[in-house]
């Protein structure tokens, strides 16, 4: 027998610890998608627990239902229009008062609610003691103390929630918040007038929906009247006339006396179920503040985490870069031996194993990065980051909310252009959005460490830290400039939350580590795949070509050289001198191969591009094959790699080939160092190119973000370059 499937949501105010629950269970069975028709991450999982099989969606954090982002809005749909079998609210036991707000809204709806105190450990060690059996009972509903990162209450949590599910029993309408009696009677007509008015089932639960047209909530407003045709313009009509009689009465919008009230309602709550201990406490994440978000000390602690983070990048990342390499070259070397010349076999080995397997080397890099940026996050020090940059940010006008979507576009672009929708401001969303691709994202750190790798070797860290630094820079700079002449306006006020600190849960850091590291190998087996592909025919046709030299000819009479010298080495028994012989003519082989591969590769499609653009390019220090591979990043940033992984190494067969090939080719530290800034600065992927376009709703700041970024690219390269050279430098 199947098991029967219950719906779980988990609601909660941000920072109440409700992913890290979410995480704990579900563990890996998730499933991230967008909700429908907008591209906000959606996160469900499936789990099997007490013969039920649940299916638990976590929402986006929200503070109440009276929504202001496209988060909240979202949250409070599912939650109204899904209704759920089952609510979950997750509530920060260390800071109930804020909680309740948005669990009072909750118990309005017609969800069976069950509350969550979450972190009750935080809220021991600040001395604050929670009565749960009283609280179940002044609210009407279950109650469940829980640890999230500790994996303490899950199961009773959930069990909790499947017997509510399982209940017969009708959804308590006792236990409400009751307001004064000019509101609650405005409220009562109200309702009778949209039940009699509106035909058919409402929208919502007629109470809340009165409530809500009374603190005149637009969503909702629009939703009824759309709902009641031509009793519509009645029901607005009604609404303005009891709004105006609550405006006379209190001499206060209607939604500010009822939020008065609701706290109110809180405040008596609390007093009946939360005790403070008046023993002396120690508030930890207040004493780490001190230090880490100090005015002096804390800025460069913050530089040094950051620093450390690609360090530990690229110096732990190493070892298993090599063991991938190695794998890489044994599959190529196994396909080598064991395959006919063909087409088949150089479009396997020069095409996909070189292209794909140049990028899918740097799998650890990319987890590494992922799993320091899910500490910060977990630790609470994302926000801290944030508190720190404000100043800073205020010097292009913008505040330090706007350095989140700025740092997760450490991660990706893409996530990183959709957070600014948080942002209140039009204008601060979209200055945001036009700083956010100077962040370097984790695409173009295999770029960095190849190049870094090859010409900085022991100091690759430092180098690969200095251009993140400089991307940082180059953003300030844009941004202080757009500030002043496109996007003119006033600095916006910053309120950010400063969630405590939390010791990380490996459980849900390794999750958010995992779920990134899926989306780069997704790319190894699409984008990257037919990018290599691509890149692979361009650069294998046309088949004939007419060589400048006779390089077959030429290898004959070096054979025919060394003939006789092998002959007289055996017949002296030289076994020595015979190696030594066959080593120099092996030699002189190998480079008469590498001229006609380089002839090959120059003549081929691919070559004749590269040599178009080699001009624009040549400037900068970087040949026409890096110019080629800069113009295939604007599909994916990754495909860089590829392609110099086909362009590079089809003239090398052995161990560390690329390396040895960008080397031969005449490329310097200058110049690598010029093509990092290039890959730096310039156009985003074509992804991040498209959220520009879904979040600013125009095509004009879609193009001027190409125009710009790839002008300043150009720009600052030739200047690191040019520069270079004029003091001594190569």
């Amino acid at each position: 027998m199947h098991n029967k499937n219950i719906t779980i949501a988990l609601a909660g105010n941000p920072n109440s610890g409700k992913t890290t629950l979410f995480n704990n269970i579900t563990g890996t069975r998730q499933k991230v998608g967008n909700w429908p028709g907008v591209t906000v991450e959606k996160k469900e999982g499936i789990v099997s627990k007490h013969g039920y099989d649940l299916k638990i969606v976590d929402l986006p954090g929200t503070y109440s239902l009276t929504p202001f982002s496209v988060e909240e809005i979202i949250a409070r749909d599912y939650v109204l229009e899904e209704c759920p079998d089952v609510l979950i609210d997750i509530i920060d036991a260390s800071n109930l008062e804020r909680s309740l707000y948005l669990a009072t809204q909750l118990r309005e709806t017609d969800c069976k609610v069950i509350f969550a105190l979450n972190m009750a450990d935080v809220a021991r060690t600040r001395g604050l003691k929670i009565d749960a059996e009283k609280l179940s009972e002044l609210l009407d509903l279950p109650v469940v103390f829980t640890i999230g990162n500790k994996n303490e209450g899950i199961d009773t949590l959930l069990q909790k929630a499947i017997e509510l599910a399982e209940s017969e029993s009708e959804i308590s309408q006792k236990r409400r918040v009751k307001y004064s009696k000019d509101i609650e009677n405005s409220i009562t007509k109200l309702q009778r007038s949209i039940e009699k008015k509106i035909a058919g089932k409402l929208p919502y639960n007629s109470r809340w929906t009165a409530i809500k047209l009374l603190e005149d909530d637009r969503i909702v407003k629009e939703r009824v009247v759309q709902k009641a045709g031509d009793n519509g313009q009645d029901i607005i009509q009604e609404i303005q006339e009891l709004r105006k009689k609550l405006i006379d009465r209190f001499h206060e919008e209607p939604e500010m006396v009822m939020t008065d009230e609701r706290y109110g309602f809180i405040a008596g709550i609390i007093k009946e179920v939360l005790t403070t201990s008046q023993k002396n406490r120690i508030d930890i994440s207040r004493n780490i503040d001190l230090v880490l978000t100090h005015r002096f000390i804390g800025f460069p602690i913050f530089i040094f985490f950051i620093w450390a983070m690609f360090q530990l990048t690229f110096s732990l990342g190493a070892y298993p870069m090599d063991w991938i390499d190695m794998g890489v070259g044994g599959i190529s070397a196994l396909f080598e031996s064991f395959l006919p010349d063909s087409l088949l076999k150089d479009l396997l080995i020069n095409g996909i194993i070189a292209g794909v397997g140049s990028v899918i080397i740097f799998l650890p890099n990319i987890l590494i990065l992922f799993f320091c940026i899910a500490l910060f996050e977990d630790t609470g020090y994302m926000a801290r980051a944030a508190f720190l940059m404000d100043k800073i940010m205020h010097l292009i006008g913008l505040h330090g909310k706007s350095f989140i979507p700025m740092l997760m576009g450490f991660g990706c672009s893409v996530p990183a252009v959709i957070a600014t929708r948080t942002l209140e401001s039009e204008k601060d969303r979209i200055l945001t959005i036009l700083i956010t691709p100077f962040m370097s994202c984790s695409a173009k750190l295999p770029v960095y460490i190849i190049l870094a790798g090859t010409f900085f070797s022991a100091k690759a860290g430092t180098v690969i830290f200095a251009i993140y630094i400089f991307g940082i820079i180059a953003a300030f700079i844009s941004g202080r400039l757009f500030r002043f002449t496109l996007l003119k306006g006033a600095d916006a006020p910053f309120v950010m939350e400063l969630p405590p600190y939390r010791a990380p849960m490996l459980k849900s850091v390794l999750i958010h580590m995992w779920d990134r590291g899926k989306m780069f190998l997704k790319k190894m087996g699409g984008i990257i795949l037919i990018g290599s592909v691509v890149i692979w025919a361009l650069s294998a046709f046309p088949r004939n070509i007419q060589y400048s030299v006779d390089y077959s000819a030429e290898i004959a009479g070096v054979n025919a050289l060394y003939e006789a010298e092998i002959k007289t080495a055996a017949r002296t028994a030289d076994s020595f001198g015979m190696k030594s012989i066959e080593e120099e003519r092996e030699a002189a082989i190998s480079k008469i191969k590498l001229a006609q591969d380089a002839e090959k590769m120059e003549k081929s499609f691919m070559g004749r591009i590269g040599k178009k653009f080699a001009p624009l390019f040549a400037p900068l220090g970087i040949d026409w094959r890096g110019g080629v591979a800069l113009l295939t990043g604007f599909v994916a940033k990754e495909i860089v790699v590829s392609t110099m992984g086909i362009l590079y190494a089809a003239e090398e067969e052995e161990e560390d080939a690329l390396q040895k090939t960008i080397i031969s080719s005449g490329m310097t530290p200058l110049s690598a160092l010029s093509m990092m800034i290039f890959v730096l600065l310039y156009l985003p992927c074509i992804a991040t190119i498209a959220a520009i376009k879904h979040e600013t709703g125009s095509l004009k700041w879609m193009f001027f973000s190409i125009a710009y970024t790839t002008s300043l690219a150009w720009v600052a390269a030739f200047c690191v370059y040019q520069g270079g050279r004029l003091i001594g430098l190569n």
